[in-house]
C-alpha cells in the first residue's frame, strides 16, 4: 500500500510539473476574485451604515459605484483564472497521456501485460482527464480557502466570537469533508476498473467480429458484453450513491454551521454589540460562505477520484519491463548472423541455431506453439528462461531493445494496418524519408493491390485495413516489413491468405528484394522454402534437421506431413 501511494502521488507531481505558471496565474487571479467576494458584503455594510444609516446621500451613490467597479472586475477576473486554470488542467492531461503512450510503446515492453487494448485507452482518456482535472481541483480549493481566511479576518474584526466560531468551526468541516470521501475513493478506483475493461472487451469484441460472425458466437459475445456491462453499471451506481452521500452530508454540515454563523450574528446585533451594517455584513458573509464551503465538497471528490485514476496511470508508469534494456547498439554494418545457443524459451527446450549474415532461411516448426516461441526469442518480447541469443556475437541483453529490433525486424502475419493510406501504410517502417517503396509492392505483389483501388496507393483504407480482403491486407503487411529493410527480417507465414500463383510470385520477389539480407521465413508455404537457402525443421522444441526443401522433403516423413499434406 504505501508503493501505491508514492507511485500515486508521484504521478500528481508529474501532472503538476510544467503547468506552475498557468497554475500560480489562475491561484493569485482567482485568489484575488474570492477576497473581492468576500469583500462585497463589507462594502454592503459600509454602505448601508453611511448612506443609509447616517443618511449621507453622496456617500451612497460613491458606495454603489464602488460596488459596480468591483463587480465588474470580479467578472473578468474569475474568467481570466478560470481560463488559466483550464488550461493547466488540460496541458496535464495530455502530458501523461503522452507518457502513457511512451510507456506502452518502450522497447523493454510489460506495460500492457495483464490489460485489453481497450483498458488502456480508457486509462489514457479517462483517468489522465481526472489527474488533470485534480489540478482545477486544487486551485479551486486555494481560491476557497481564500475566501474563508478573508472572510474570518473580516468576521474578527466585526466580532472576536464570529471570527472565532469561524476558525475553529472551518478546520472541523474540512476535516468530515475529507473522511467523508474515503469510501468515494475506493468506489471510484472499482469504477474505473470495470468501466475500462468493459471499454477492453467491447474493443476486443469488435477487432474479432468478422470471426465472430463466422463461427456463429454473436449469442455468446453479447452475453459476454452485457454481464461486463452491467457489472461497469453497478460500479458506476455505487460511485454515484458514495458521492451522493459525501455531497449530501457535507451539505448538511455546511448548512449547520452556516446557522450557527448567523446565529451568533443575529444575538450580537440584538445586544448592539455590531451596528446595523455589520449585522449586514454578517449575514452576507455567512452565506458567501456557503460557496466556499461547498467548493470543498466538490473539491474533496474530485481530488478522491484523482487519486483513484492516478493509481492506474502509475500501475501502467511503474510497470516492470518485460525485458532488462541494454545500452549498447549494434556495431555497424550489421553483419545480421543470428545464434540461439540452449534456449529454453516457451515451449523451446535447449533451442539450438545458426542463421548466417545473409542466409534466406525457411523454419518449418510441427507444433505452432514452437513457432510462437521462436518469433518472441527473436523478438525478445521477453528474456528467456535459460540459454542466449545473439546478433553478430553481441548478446541480446546487452543491446538497446530500440536498436535490437531496428536491427531484427519481426513481423507476425496477423500484423495489422492503420487508417490511412495505403502508401502511409507502406512506408511507415522506412529508414529514409521519401526512400523508393515500389520495390517492396512489387517483390510483395501488392502492386497488383494498388492497381485495383481507385486511387491507387493514395487510397485511405480503414482501420486494420478491414476494407481490404485478407490476402490483400497481408501483402500490403508484407510490403511494409520489407520497405523497413532491416538487416535482419523475420517473417511468419506472410503467404497463407493468398493464392499459389501469388505465393509463387512472392517466393521469387522475396528472395531477390533480399539478396545479402538476413531472411528467416516461419512458413510451411512450399513455394516460399523451395526458394530458401535452407530450411530448419523444429520438432517437440528442438531442431530435428537441416537441410534445403527439395532434401527434407525425400527424407523427412513429418517434414512432408507438415508442408505437403
Amino acid at each position: 500500500m504505501g508503493d501505491t501511494r508514492l507511485s500515486r502521488r508521484s504521478v500528481l507531481a508529474r501532472a503538476v510539473t510544467g503547468q506552475k505558471r498557468d497554475l500560480g496565474i489562475a491561484g493569485a487571479v482567482g485568489a484575488a476574485h474570492q477576497a473581492g467576494e468576500a469583500l462585497v458584503p463589507v462594502l454592503i455594510g459600509l454602505v448601508i451604515d453611511r448612506g443609509v444609516a447616517e443618511g449621507d446621500r453622496t456617500g451612497l451613490l460613491i458606495g454603489l459605484a464602488v460596488l459596480a467597479a468591483v463587480y465588474t472586475a470580479l467578472s473578468f477576473g474569475f474568467r481570466y483564472g478560470a481560463r488559466a486554470g483550464e488550461r493547466a488542467a488540460e496541458n496535464a492531461a495530455h502530458t501523461l497521456r503522452t507518457d502513457l503512450t511512451a510507456r506502452v510503446l518502450a522497447p523493454e515492453g510489460g506495460a500492457d501485460t495483464g490489460k485489453l487494448p481497450g483498458e488502456l485507452t480508457n486509462i489514457a482518456t479517462e483517468d489522465a482527464k481526472r489527474v488533470g482535472g485534480a489540478l482545477m481541483a486544487l486551485v479551486i480549493g486555494f481560491w476557497a480557502l481564500t475566501g474563508l481566511v478573508v472572510s474570518a479576518v473580516v468576521l474578527l474584526k466585526i466580532s472576536l466570537l464570529l471570527g472565532l466560531v469561524v476558525l475553529v468551526g472551518t478546520p472541523l468541516l474540512l476535516a468530515a469533508g475529507h473522511l467523508l470521501s474515503k469510501p468515494l475513493e475506493a468506489r471510484s478506483a472499482a469504477e474505473q476498473e470495470r468501466a475500462a475493461h468493459a471499454s477492453g472487451v467491447a474493443a476486443d469484441l469488435v477487432a474479432g467480429l468478422r470471426v465472430l460472425k463466422g463461427i456463429g458466437a454473436e449469442p455468446a459475445a453479447v452475453d459476454r458484453y452485457r454481464h461486463t456491462s452491467r457489472a461497469s453499471l453497478t460500479a458506476t451506481l455505487s460511485a454515484a450513491r458514495a458521492q451522493a452521500a459525501q455531497n449530501g452530508m457535507v451539505l448538511a454540515l455546511t448548512g449547520v454551521f452556516i446557522a450557527l454563523v448567523a446565529l451568533v450574528g443575529g444575538r450580537l446585533a440584538a445586544r448592539g454589540d455590531i451596528t446595523l451594517g455589520e449585522l449586514v455584513s454578517a449575514a452576507g458573509l455567512a452565506l458567501f460562505l456557503i460557496g466556499p464551503l461547498s467548493l470543498f465538497s466538490y473539491v474533496n471528490a474530485e481530488l478522491a477520484q484523482a487519486r483513484a485514476s492516478a493509481a492506474r496511470i502509475a500501475s501502467v508508469l511503474d510497470a516492470p519491463g518485460a525485458v532488462t534494456p541494454g545500452g549498447s547498439a549494434p556495431a555497424e554494418p550489421v553483419r545480421g548472423g543470428v545464434r540461439l545457443r540452449g534456449l529454453s524459451y516457451g515451449s523451446l527446450d535447449g533451442f539450438e541455431l545458426d542463421l548466417p549474415p545473409g542466409a534466406f532461411t525457411g523454419i518449418v516448426a510441427t507444433d505452432p506453439a514452437d513457432a510462437e516461441a521462436l518469433l518472441g526469442a527473436l523478438a525478445r518480447r521477453r528474456d528467456p528462461e535459460h540459454g542466449s541469443a545473439e546478433l553478430d556475437g553481441v548478446p541480446f541483453p546487452g543491446l538497446d531493445p530500440d536498436a535490437l529490433r531496428a536491427a531484427v525486424l519481426v513481423a507476425p502475419h496477423e500484423a495489422d494496418l492503420f487508417a490511412g493510406t495505403l502508401a502511409a501504410n507502406v512506408a511507415a517502417a522506412v529508414p529514409r524519408a521519401g526512400a523508393d517503396t515500389g520495390p517492396a509492392l512489387a517483390a510483395s505483389a501488392a502492386d497488383e493491390v494498388v492497381r485495383t483501388l481507385p486511387r491507387g496507393a493514395e487510397t485511405e483504407i480503414s482501420e486494420g485495413g478491414r476494407s481490404l480482403s485478407g490476402g490483400q491486407r497481408q501483402r500490403v503487411a508484407l510490403a511494409r516489413a520489407l520497405a523497413a529493410d532491416p538487416p535482419v527480417l523475420v517473417l511468419h507465414d506472410p503467404v497463407n491468405a493468398v493464392d499459389s500463383v501469388t505465393e509463387t510470385r512472392i517466393a521469387t520477389g522475396v528472395r531477390a528484394l533480399r539478396r545479402g539480407r538476413t531472411t528467416v521465413i516461419v512458413t510451411t508455404s512450399p513455394a516460399l522454402l523451395a526458394a530458401a537457402d535452407a530450411v530448419v525443421l523444429v520438432e517437440r522444441g528442438r531442431v530435428t534437421a537441416t537441410a534445403p526443401h527439395a532434401e527434407l522433403v525425400l527424407t523427412s516423413p513429418a517434414y512432408r506431413e507438415a508442408v505437403l499434406s
